[in-house]
Formats: structure tokens, C-alpha cells, sequence
């Protein structure tokens, strides 16, 4: 059975490391002194994003496609923990690509479980508040389970790969015993973010900086909790700390509501912009088939009791560091 990573500093497996949320964990784990190995294909992720880590002795980048088990483990070989972040990610892909986003999360999902398990290594599985699809109840709590919209709708094929994962993992933590425990992420942003899978904060701010019109879809009035990404990379590495984490699910959030039109304001606000604010109907985006969610809050209160985790960073200023990240990036 693996140990706790902390005990000598041990190696940890990134996959999709060279993405967003992974290049901040793998500059974290750094940070906290273990060796890390970033797993990439790098159909999303990019190098910029790791290329301040690559002169780091401890740290190593393998190119490799995370579906593939004997890449996944040979990365994996010496590791206490991986943590499983490779993804199709975002709505867009789930409604311009719904096979891919199907079948390479859970082909993924599947090769790091099993590397886990030949391997004794813990594992942290990073899932999608997407599985909760069209939960009404608010907050949402893990106990209530999860309940994705109906396959006629395109929307919820990422929800539904997704929620697969999840289920594969529970089946590894009973069947085999991996420590396996699982992150449902609320919309985690900041710096690096790409806005290029419709990931409104990332796309908002750059339309700002450059005085386009803010593109809100719909009417605006959906709500959202956005959380920092340094928030959500203190409860990732606390969940692989914890054996208490083994079996569990435990959404990761922030705790400030907003309406994406109130979002809108704000980042314009913060980049200084004279950019309109556009409402664009989503069939013109994601066709007629399209389904939304109206409102989508996370109840932190497990992980809270597991960990004494709770999100530290105001939005704003996860805001105003994505405007100045991207501001100084502009034409990079």
C-alpha cells in the first residue's frame, strides 16, 4: 500500500501536467520538495505552461498519450501518488466532439487506475461539478449523487464520461483496494487558463484587453462559484496526503455566487475596458440542442471536515491576477 507523499519527498505523477490546473500542481508539489513527473500529450496542454519547471532536477516530462497503459505506468514507476488530471475537456468539446470526449476520458480514467493498482500507487481522480448535469437542490452535496441530462442532449456527454470515471474508481477502490479518491472541481480559474474550450473567465478577459464585446450566452443570469486555482491544488495534494480521503468524493468550490452577467462587469471593471457586453443566444454557440444550468453551488463541507479545507482567495483577486497574466502574455 502506498505511502503518504510526504514521506521522503517521493515522486508524484502529473498526467496532463502540462495543462492548466496540472502545471500549477506540478509547480506546487515542486514546491513542497517531491520529484515530479508530468505525463503530456500536449493536444491541449502546453510547454510554456512547464517550461519554468524543466531546469529542475526533480522534475521530468514524458510525451506520451495518457490512454496508453504501458506509457502511464512506466511514468508512473517509482511514484506514491498519481494525480489524474488528463481530460477532453469543457462543453464545447463535449458538443463539437462527443466521441473523443467520451471515450479518451474514460480510456484515460482506466489507464491510470490500472497503473495505480499494479503499482500500489494512491491515486486522486480529478472530476467535473458537470456530473451533478441538471441538479437542482443547492448546495449541491456529493450524497445526493449525480444526475446528467438525457443523451438526445450533446451537452451532457461530458457528464456522462465523466461520471463513468468516477464509478470506474469506486469499482478500483472496492474490487482492489486503490486509494482512490475523487475531486469534483467547480470551475477553477487563474492564470494559464486557455480560453479556447469556452471557458468563460480566460475568454471574457481577453475580449476586454482587446475592447471586443464581452460575449455572454444566453441572458446571463445563470450563477455560478469559480474557485482560485491555488485553492483547488491545496485540497488535491491534501486529499493525497490523507488515507482518510481513500473511497471518497469531495466537491472542491468556491463559496461566492455570481451571475456570469455580473462577471462580465466585473472583469471589465478590473481590465479597465471600454468593451460592450453582448448577450449571444446559445443555439447561435452550441446549436439548438443546447441545455444550461441556471444555478450551480457546491456544498464544501466534507472536504472541509476531512481536511479544514476551505477556498482563501477572494475572486477578485484571482480576477484581477488573470487580467495582469494575460495582459502581460498579449502577443506572446
Amino acid at each position: 500500500m502506498a505511502d503518504s507523499p510526504d514521506a521522503d519527498g517521493g515522486a508524484c505523477l502529473v498526467t496532463g501536467g502540462a495543462g492548466f490546473i496540472g502545471s500549477h500542481l506540478a509547480e506546487a508539489l515542486l514546491a513542497a520538495g517531491r520529484r515530479v513527473v508530468v505525463l503530456d500529450d500536449l493536444s491541449s496542454g502546453r510547454l510554456d505552461n512547464i517550461s519554468r519547471l524543466q531546469g529542475d532536477q526533480r522534475f521530468r516530462l514524458v510525451k506520451a498519450d495518457a490512454a496508453e497503459l504501458a506509457a502511464v505506468e512506466a511514468a508512473a514507476a517509482g511514484c506514491r501518488v498519481i494525480f489524474h488530471l488528463a481530460a477532453v475537456v469543457g462543453v464545447r468539446a463535449a458538443v463539437e466532439t462527443p466521441v473523443r470526449a467520451i471515450r479518451s476520458n474514460i480510456a484515460c480514467c482506466e489507464a491510470a487506475l490500472e497503473a495505480a493498482r499494479r503499482l500500489g500507487c494512491r491515486l486522486v481522480l480529478a472530476s467535473s461539478s458537470e456530473v451533478y448535469g441538471r441538479g437542482r437542490g443547492m448546495p449541491l452535496r456529493e450524497e445526493d449523487g449525480a444526475s446528467p441530462g438525457s443523451p438526445e442532449t450533446p451537452r451532457w456527454s461530458y457528464a456522462a464520461g465523466k461520471l463513468a470515471c468516477e464509478y470506474m474508481a469506486m469499482a478500483y477502490f472496492r474490487q482492489y483496494g486503490v486509494e482512490v479518491s475523487i475531486a469534483r472541481l467547480f470551475n477553477v480559474i487563474g492564470p494559464r487558463q486557455s480560453g479556447r474550450y469556452g471557458m468563460v473567465v480566460p475568454r471574457f478577459v481577453r475580449q476586454a484587453l482587446r475592447g471586443e464585446p464581452l460575449t455572454v450566452f444566453g441572458d446571463g443570469s445563470q450563477r455560478r462559484c469559480f474557485c482560485d486555482v491555488r485553492d483547488a491544488i491545496r485540497a488535491l495534494i491534501g486529499m493525497a496526503e490523507s488515507p482518510a480521503a481513500a473511497g471518497g468524493i469531495y466537491n472542491v468550490g468556491g463559496t461566492e455566487e455570481i451571475s456570469i452577467l455580473e462577471l462580465a462587469g466585473r472583469i471589465k471593471e478590473l481590465a479597465r475596458s471600454r468593451s460592450d457586453i453582448a448577450l449571444i443566444p446559445y443555439a447561435e454557440v452550441y446549436g439548438e440542442a443546447f441545455e444550461d444550468v441556471p444555478r450551480r453551488v457546491p456544498d464544501i463541507s466534507r472536504i472541509g471536515r476531512l481536511l479544514g479545507w476551505r477556498p482563501e482567495i477572494p475572486l477578485d483577486e484571482t480576477l484581477a491576477a488573470t487580467v495582469e497574466f494575460e495582459r502581460s502574455t498579449a502577443g506572446a
